[in-house]
């Protein structure tokens, strides 16, 4: 509530993840997906306010929970983050293998004796190189800091992986390595992951679920065979998206999204929307246009798709 300004930031936002699958969700910067992470880690300003729910499987509500429990129970045991920026996440003057052996003790249970090889064998798990263990964070490259941050998050065994755009700065072979790597262990482990990204080529490589998030919403959510084949995605702008990639037509979509404290009455895409031109001929000589609804009706997502025309 900046200025004392309600602002939805995420609304209405509804999936479910199971063991062994992994969910894309995916859309622009600034559409409410890292919001949704911090949501359900509780790691929200204090500013901000949740409703509805989010259980993990042991019916734990994700939002009713107290700081107590999130900070105990859920964080790194219940949920492990991998996240965006691994530099903030790992502590400039120690180690990685002296943060390694502190998380392992810690969430692990691992006695002091062992604390040596568990934490060889939690970097492994990562493909973190075991002769860069005795590094510092600074010495590493960002692909080698994502695979340490990788490495804390598997410690503790949690049924669910968080990654918040894991990708964001490494070139193309190191996204392909480490989505595949996240893949990889997900279903090894019957693990889920609910992978955050802007990266459609990385969510088209591991995800079996697309979520397409635009102005705090669910635009779309189908199975990503569906979503990256035939008949694809059937909203606008999800279409928009896969359209922008350089393998593709790479026609960007054109305009910004609206203002989250400014969010007009009917559907928050129709300003950039290609339909109306289209819909404009199917309206009856002398009646309402035929886009009247996505001006003053907002769509629901409705057989995993909110548009009124898709």
């Amino acid at each position: 509530m900046p200025g004392g300004r309600h602002v939805e930031a995420v609304s209405d936002v509804r999936f479910d993840l199971a063991p062994g699958q992994c969910l894309a969700l995916v859309g622009e910067s600034g559409c409410g997906k890292s919001v949704l992470a911090s949501a359900l880690l509780g790691l929200l300003p204090g500013n901000a306010e949740t409703a509805g729910s989010a259980r993990l499987a042991d019916g734990l509500d994700l939002l009713a929970a107290d700081e107590r429990t999130l900070a105990r129970t859920v964080r790194g045991r219940r949920i492990g983050l991998v996240p965006q920026s691994p530099a903030a996440h790992l502590t400039p003057v120690r180690t990685i293998r002296a943060q390694l052996e502190e998380t392992v003790r810690e969430l692990a249970g691992v006695p002091k004796a062992a604390l040596r090889a568990a934490a060889e064998a939690a970097a492994e798990r990562a493909a973190f190189p075991a002769d860069h263990l005795d590094h510092h964070p600074h010495q590493l490259s960002g692909g080698l800091a994502q695979r340490a941050a990788t490495a804390l998050a598997l410690v503790g065994d949690a049924p669910l992986l968080l990654a918040d755009e894991p990708t964001t700065g490494l070139d193309r072979d190191l996204v392909h390595r480490t989505v595949d790597e996240l893949r990889a262990h997900t279903r090894d482990t019957g693990r889920a992951l609910l992978l955050i990204t802007h990266d459609l080529a990385a969510a088209e490589r591991i995800a079996d679920t697309v979520a397409v998030m635009y102005a705090g919403r669910i635009v779309e959510l189908v199975p990503a065979k569906t979503f990256f084949g035939k008949p694809g995605p059937r909203h606008p702008y999800a279409r928009g998206l896969l359209d922008a990639l350089p393998e593709r037509a790479f026609t960007p979509v054109p305009g910004a999204p609206p203002e989250l404290g400014a969010l007009p009455a009917g559907c928050a895409f129709a300003a950039r929307c290609p339909l109306p031109p289209a819909l404009a001929a199917l309206a009856a000589p002398g009646g309402p246009p035929a886009d009247r609804d996505c001006r003053t009706r907002l769509p629901l997502l409705t057989e995993g798709v909110a548009c009124h025309h898709a």
